[in-house]
């Protein structure tokens, strides 16, 4: 089925599935050209929702490398006449400088969506997500960074009791705190 067969479907929900199917299945050379296609729909909302869902799923798998600076440009020009997936395009930029740790702006991250705001404060830059613990736009924003912190914390005081016991022959035993001194192996004398 092409797109303009899916156009042809009146109802917006097999248009929906249809399109997403055909996004998960594009390669590369055919990508724009199908983005474009599919927000020439009537419905503009689903379209638009379609090739979101579309962009989340390849920037999530492309933001590592360096492949994804041209595939943010090509889609970015393939979705101008749309300031929010141009917007959905930027952010996912934002959050692979940030967890990438390439240079970013705490004040961009402090004006993005709540979307951006949420996926880094539950990330491992912990400059942003201590940015985002103490100005986070929404209280589950600034829990969501100040439990990861926590969690950072503990973890972090685990792992240097752990290195402090293996330098000083000393095992951790888990669970009870307690400390046990590791046997010295046995020598036979002959």
């Amino acid at each position: 089925m092409n797109v303009h067969d899916i156009l042809q479907n009146p109802d917006e929900h097999v248009r929906f599935a249809a399109y997403l199917d055909k996004l998960g299945h594009v390669g590369d050379p055919d990508e724009v050209d199908l983005v474009s296609r599919v927000l020439t729909d009537p419905d503009r909302t689903m379209a638009q929702s379609a090739v979101l869902r579309h962009l989340d799923r390849r920037a999530a798998g492309l933001y590592p490398g360096p492949a994804y600076e041209e595939w943010a440009r090509t889609m970015t020009q393939a979705t101008i006449d749309r300031p929010f997936l141009a917007q959905r395009l930027r952010e996912w930029s934002l959050f692979r400088a940030v967890t990438l740790k390439l240079p970013w702006q705490p004040g961009d991250l402090l004006a993005s969506s709540n979307w951006l705001q949420l996926k880094t404060a539950t990330g491992t830059n912990t400059e942003a997500v201590e940015i985002l613990a103490e100005a986070g736009r929404t209280k589950r924003i600034r829990n969501a960074a100040r439990a990861g912190l926590t969690h950072r914390s503990s973890s972090e005081a685990r792992l240097r009791r752990r290195d402090v016991g293996d330098r000083h022959g000393l095992r951790a035993v888990t669970g009870t705190g307690a400390a046990l001194r590791s046997p010295a192996p046995h020598r036979r004398s002959n």
